[in-house]
C-alpha cells in the first residue's frame, strides 16, 4: 500500500475540525446529563424529554440534507463557520428557557447549525487526507463529539450539579471557546473544489440515491441513531428513576458512552483502512447488539454498567463514523461527497434521531422507563442485517 506522509497542513486541518465536532457534541449532548435536574425545574415528564431530543435531531436532518448539497455548491469552510458562530450564540440560550416551549425552539435552531456543520467536516476531514487515512482521519475527528459531548462533559455536569451550581450557567460556560474555534476554522481550513451549477439539488439527490450503498447506509443511520440518541437521553433517567443510581454514580456510568465511543471510533476506523469497511461493520453490529441484551439484563452495579455501555458505544459509534464518513464518501464522485454524508445523515436523524426518541419518550411515559431499550436492540439486529448487505468501499480492497 502507498503511504503519503503526514504534513502539517493536514494535522491542522483535522485538528481543528475536530475540535469544533467536539464542540458539536457538547451543544447535543451536554443537556442529556441534565435532564433528571431539568425535569424537576421545569416540571418536564419523559415525553418531554423525548420532544425535547427529538427536536433537535430533526432539525439536524434537515440541515445535514440541505446544507450538506449546499456546501458542495458554495463551499464547506463558509458552511462551517456560519454553523459555528450560531451554534456557539445558542448553546447558553438554552440555559434562558422557562419552560418546554423556549427549550424545544432553542434546540431546534441549534439543531439546524449542528446538522449544517455535520457532513460539512466530515467532507473537509477526507479532503485533507489522503486515501489510506481517510478511515483513521475521519475516526479521530468523529470521536470528539463523543469524548466531549458523551464523556468528558457528563463527568463536569455531574460535578457541577453536585456542588450546587444551578443547570443555566453550565450551559453559559461554552459559548467562547465555540467562537474562537469558528475563527481558527476560516484561518486554517481551504475551501473545496465547488460543484458546478448546471445540475439541480434535486438532481444531486437523485443521483446519490442511485447508489446502493447510499440507500443501505440511510437504512443503517436510523439504527445507529436509534441506539445512540435513545441511551444518551433516556439512560440518565432509567440509571436515576430505576436503577436508583445517584446523580454522580449516574454521571459516571454515562461518561462510558463518551470514553467507549471515543476508543471504537479511533481504533475500530484505523482498523477499517486495513481490512476494509465492511468486516468491521458487521463485527461492530454484533457486539453493539450483545451489549445491549446485557445492558437490558444488568442490576444497579456500577462497573458492570459502565462495562457494557463502554462495549455497546465503542462498536455504535464505529458504525456511525464509518457510514457517514469513509463508506458514503468512497462511494460517491468527490463533487458529491458532502451530499452523500448529508443524505445518509438525514435519514438517520430524521428517524433514528428525530421518531425514535419521540416514541421511546411516549413508551416510557406510558409504560415505565424500565422499557426503554427494547427500541435500540430491534434497531441493532435489523442494522446487523445492514451491515452484511454492504458492498466494500475501500480503494485498496477494491484493487484486482
Amino acid at each position: 500500500m502507498s503511504r503519503n506522509p503526514v504534513t502539517g497542513k493536514e494535522l491542522r486541518a483535522v485538528g481543528i475540525l475536530s475540535l469544533g465536532f467536539g464542540l458539536v457534541g457538547i451543544d447535543r449532548f451536554l443537556i442529556s446529563t441534565m435532564y433528571p435536574t431539568i425535569a424537576r425545574d421545569l416540571n418536564l415528564d419523559y415525553g418531554d424529554i423525548g420532544t425535547i431530543t427529538g427536536a433537535l435531531a430533526l432539525a439536524w436532518g434537515i440541515a445535514a440534507l440541505l446544507m450538506g448539497n449546499l456546501s458542495d455548491r458554495i463551499g464547506q469552510r463558509r458552511v462551517l463557520v456560519g454553523s459555528l458562530i450560531v451554534f456557539s450564540l445558542l448553546i447558553g440560550g438554552s440555559g434562558l428557557a422557562a419552560g418546554l416551549g423556549g427549550l424545544v425552539l432553542v434546540r431546534v435552531v441549534m439543531g439546524f447549525a449542528d446538522g449544517a456543520f455535520t457532513p460539512a467536516s466530515i467532507a473537509a476531514t477526507v479532503n485533507a487526507s489522503p486515501p489510506e487515512r481517510h478511515g483513521r482521519n475521519v475516526g479521530l475527528q468523529q470521536t470528539m463529539l463523543v469524548l466531549f459531548g458523551l464523556g468528558l462533559s457528563p463527568l463536569l455536569v455531574g460535578f457541577l450539579l453536585r456542588e450546587g451550581v444551578d443547570w443555566r450557567y453550565i450551559f453559559l460556560i461554552f459559548t467562547i471557546p465555540g467562537l474562537l474555534i469558528a475563527w481558527a476554522t476560516w484561518r486554517i481550513i481551504p475551501d473545496a473544489p465547488k460543484r458546478a451549477a448546471e445540475t439541480s439539488s434535486f438532481q444531486d439527490w437523485k443521483t446519490v440515491f442511485g447508489h446502493r450503498n447510499i440507500r443501505l447506509l440511510m437504512a443503517g443511520m436510523f439504527c445507529w441513531l436509534t441506539c445512540l440518541i435513545t441511551t444518551s437521553a433516556f439512560l440518565p433517567n432509567y440509571f436515576v428513576d430505576h436503577l436508583k443510581l445517584d446523580d454522580l454514580g449516574m454521571g459516571v456510568v454515562m461518561s462510558a458512552i463518551g470514553f467507549g465511543a471515543m476508543a471504537g471510533t479511533i481504533l475500530l476506523s484505523a482498523l477499517s483502512d486495513r481490512i476494509g469497511r465492511k468486516p468491521v461493520m458487521i463485527l461492530s453490529s454484533i457486539g453493539a447488539l450483545a451489549g445491549l441484551i446485557a445492558l437490558n439484563a444488568a442490576g444497579p452495579n456500577m462497573w458492570l454498567l459502565f462495562a457494557i455501555l463502554f462495549l455497546i458505544h465503542f462498536c455504535n459509534n464505529a458504525l456511525i463514523t464509518l457510514t457517514v464518513g469513509p463508506i458514503a464518501t468512497e462511494t460517491v464522485p468527490v463533487t458529491l461527497m458532502t451530499t452523500a454524508s448529508g443524505m445518509v445523515i438525514a435519514a438517520g436523524e430524521l428517524l433514528g434521531g428525530g421518531l425514535a426518541p419521540i416514541l421511546a419518550g411516549q413508551t416510557a411515559q406510558a409504560f415505565g422507563i424500565d422499557h426503554i431499550l427494547w427500541f435500540p436492540i430491534a434497531a441493532m439486529a435489523v442494522g446487523v442485517l445492514i451491515s452484511l448487505a454492504l458492498r466494500e468501499t475501500h480503494p485498496e480492497k477494491l484493487r484486482p
